[in-house]
């Protein structure tokens, strides 16, 4: 059965928009989030019913198929040949219903935690970087793989096993009602008296599952926080103090498991004691109406095993429940990811950038306050023209706001006063992936990825020929080390680039910055971490790709701005020298008491 047209990630994360805004909702009903999911494919699921429906009603009538072999084969001494081949018969067919149905269910539940997955990740690559501040990187991979993996666990398994115990249920009941009414009444009763005190457990189990699953993601986010600090951990020595921290959270989680697994198993302790001995009671009711001559030796038969049906479907439903708890809880926290809005979006009808290959950019008045500082202005009153083709750097202590800057003329933030116009548009007017393709950035620390020196290169511009990817790596000063590689362009270089030194690194990011070929160029102090030499590279790799185009630089070491076009100097925030480096030396202001500390010879 082919797939649907409609791209299921897509319009389920859209429409997960509505059914998991209030929280209300979220705690009652939690696993209605899967529906949109479960949509598009609603024609395997009509399929996997039907064979449930088909394989339990077969096993239903496998009591009956017994009652008539004992009354009339054994008891009556007719012909039993023809009962074991009708046996053999529903057998046959009860397997082949069955398979159909394991495959469906598990196609499904394949299907719908690959497009969860999906629609999670989608949404956490919409986010902006203010959402991280809040939110563990951690935290967001311990969703993405075990909370899907419990939904997948429902879906493709025990939410077809709990359909089919409870249809076994339902039709064991039924069975018994028709076998005696006397009996099925006296069961009916002692069942409800079993199952009703139970409903607040399973309500517990919820609640613990929640929590259980909470403390693994916090483990998960402390384990994955260390891990890319590996080289901090261990240059200071503080690997007892890190496998204490992580063993904690590790305990933490393990309590919290194993409340959540005391709790399930007296549910499901109970629910089974107390069915089992219900039936129990009822068969000895049974053996007592055999023996008066009330009913027939095959109708008992056929009583019991319609009560060790009903029975075991209520075990396997006790079971589920606690499966099914587990995933909602987990189903929870997916549709918190789900439902999380970016903070930064497109307007409804954005504005058209000019037809230009030149940047103009213009701060007008701008003030910021970070989400998470919201005390501390960023910039106040920023105002700044950047000239289509000049070079400008942004010079002042750490925390005067060049980052910043950066940051919102990239719009990962929106300005809280004033505006920032690009060629003449203002930002928020412009859809974020329109404006961000016009910029290039190479920053303090390049981000390398876990592929070969081609294809990261190539991020730059994902439909470039290796004949350019080359000629960027060319201009980068890039080639000369690339080729010295094993395997050249196609040698990997490790997770975040560990095969390559710190100066290799930053000429792969400026590569990628001279492919992508963009008006606007962002330096972010790329040499700073550099020695001497691969400074020297880099420095005229730099040089290369800020030709013809306007770049803006922050620059923490004075000596590599010497030729910018002019310097803007901040501090807390504020513009309080602009122009050349020589006037500016000469000014006896900041930059020059700033000169002083880092020219003098």
């Amino acid at each position: 059965m082919s797939a649907p047209d409609a791209d299921p990630v897509s319009g389920a994360a859209t429409a997960l928009e509505d059914a998991v805004a209030p929280a209300s909702r979220r705690r009652l009903g939690a696993l209605r989030g899967l529906l949109p999911f479960l949509r598009p494919y609603r024609r395997r699921l009509i399929a996997a019913f039907a064979l449930l429906c088909v394989s339990s009603a077969t096993f239903l009538v496998v009591p009956l198929a017994f009652r008539g072999l004992i009354d009339h084969g054994f008891v009556g001494g007719g012909a039993i040949g023809g009962h074991f081949l009708g046996l053999f018969g529903i057998a046959v067919l009860w397997a082949l219903a069955t398979a159909g149905r394991f495959y469906q269910v598990s196609w499904i539940g394949e299907r719908v935690t690959a497009d969860l997955r999906s629609a999670v990740y989608r949404r956490m690559l919409e986010q902006s970087p203010q959402y991280f501040e809040t939110t563990q990187t951690g935290e967001v991979l311990s969703r993405l793989t075990g909370d899907t993996t419990l939904v997948q666990t429902v879906v493709g398994s025990s939410l077809s096993m709990g359909l089919r115990s409870a249809f076994q249920f339902a039709g064991g009941l039924v069975m018994l009602a028709v076998t005696s009414a006397k009996l099925f009444a006296i069961t009916l009763v002692l069942l409800a008296a079993v199952i009703v005190p139970l409903i607040w457990a399973g309500r517990r189990v919820r609640k613990l599952s929640r929590e259980s699953q909470d403390r693994i993601a916090d483990s998960s986010a402390v384990a994955g926080e260390v891990l890319n600090a590996i080289p901090t951990v261990q240059a200071y020595t503080n690997e007892p103090y890190e496998r204490q921290r992580f063993d904690a959270a590790v305990e933490r989680s393990f309590a919290s498991a194993i409340r959540r697994t005391r709790m399930r198993a007296l549910l499901t302790g109970g629910i089974i004691a107390g069915v089992f001995g219900s039936i129990v009671f009822v068969l000895w009711l049974g053996a007592q109406a055999v023996v008066s001559g009330q009913m027939t030796a095959g109708a008992l038969a056929s009583f019991v095993m319609y009560a060790a049906i009903t029975a075991g479907g209520v075990g396997v439903l006790a079971e589920v429940w606690g499966d099914v708890m587990r995933a909602a809880g987990a189903t929870e926290r997916l549709m918190e990811l789900l439902s999380a809005r970016p903070a930064i979006a497109a307007p409804p009808q954005p504005q058209p950038l000019p037809a230009t290959q030149r940047a103009h950019v213009r701060f007008e008045h701008v003030g910021f306050r970070y989400p998470s500082r919201p005390q501390t202005p960023a910039l106040a009153d920023f105002d700044l023209d950047v000239r289509e083709g000049e070079t400008v750097a942004l010079v002042g202590p750490s925390g005067a706001g060049k980052t910043t800057a950066f940051q919102l003329l990239q719009r990962f933030y929106d300005v809280g006063e004033g505006c920032i116009r690009f060629n003449g548009v203002d930002l928020r007017e412009l859809d974020p992936r329109v404006l961000r393709a016009q910029i290039g950035v190479v920053p303090q620390e390049a981000v390398v990825f876990s592929a070969d020196a081609l294809e990261n290169i190539r991020y730059g511009r994902p439909g470039a020929s290796d004949e350019d990817v080359i000629a960027a790596a060319r201009t980068a000063l890039a080639d000369e080390f690339i080729a010295r590689l094993p395997e050249g362009y196609k040698t990997f270089v490790g997770e975040r680039g560990v095969r390559l030194s710190g100066g290799q690194r930053q000429r792969i990011a400026i590569a990628r910055a001279i492919l992508k070929n963009p008006p606007l160029l962002l330096l972010d102090e790329a040499t700073s971490a550099l020695d001497a030499e691969s400074e020297a590279l880099v420095q005229r790799g730099l040089e290369a790709a800020m030709q013809g185009r306007t770049t803006l630089v922050i620059a923490h070491r004075l000596a590599t701005v010497q030729r910018a076009d002019r310097i803007v100097v901040l501090e807390h925030g504020r513009i309080v020298e602009t122009g050349t480096p020589a006037e500016l030396a000469r000014s006896g202001g900041l930059y020059a008491r700033l000169a002083s500390l880092q020219l003098v010879a």
